[in-house]
């Protein structure tokens, strides 16, 4: 069993703007991120420091830093932790698409072999292939995915987690069991 940490990533400094759609961290955000490094700066694996695995967007990588620095470790880029994407979606609009699909059911969101469909396999695949314990940091919808399939809830939104917050589940690589959810947050 692995026990992967899912970190969602600290506020970022805009919200998909068309001028800036990869934003990094506000200041809040790399406060939460450096309180989230302190908070786990002792956790460790027979005393070494645990695998680092992001999201490749540059708020997932700017959170995974303060972590890195107190670990002297590197983190993994892993694109399929990655935010859900918005297939056909201006980016002006994605922010108004994300919030009508957050009460959806996958079953009605997205068809099997569709756009949608894949990257939420993309997204259980790649947590599922991690065979040590693990800090993942990515983003609300992808921890919802990995919280979902736990549950057996077919709901893209099970539930809303802060930024920065910490949801532990375990991973046999067939199946996952949550074993803490992270603070709630306001939304997106």
């Amino acid at each position: 069993m692995s026990l992967l940490y899912l970190i969602r990533h600290g506020q970022a400094s805009s919200t998909w703007e068309p001028g800036d759609l990869d934003p990094g961290l506000s200041e809040v955000g790399r406060a939460q991120a450096e309180a989230r490094a302190e908070q786990m700066a002792g956790v460790r694996l027979h005393s070494a420091p645990l695998a680092l695995l992001s999201s490749p967007l540059r708020r997932a990588r700017e959170t995974a830093a303060a972590l890195e620095r107190r670990w002297r470790s590197v983190t993994t880029i892993e694109p399929r932790v990655g935010e859900i994407q918005a297939f056909g979606v201006a980016p002006e609009r994605r922010r108004e698409w994300l919030r009508s699909i957050l009460p959806l059911r996958w079953s009605e969101l997205a068809a099997p072999g569709s756009p949608l469909d894949r990257w939420r396999n993309d997204v259980l695949q790649a947590l599922l292939a991690i065979t040590q314990d693990t800090v993942v940091f990515s983003h609300s919808v992808a921890i919802n995915v990995a919280v979902g399939f736990a549950l057996g809830d077919d709901r893209v939104t099970c539930f809303l987690p802060a930024n920065c917050s910490m949801t532990m589940v375990e991973s046999d690589g067939k199946g996952m069991r949550v074993v803490e959810l992270g603070e709630a947050g306001e939304g997106l």
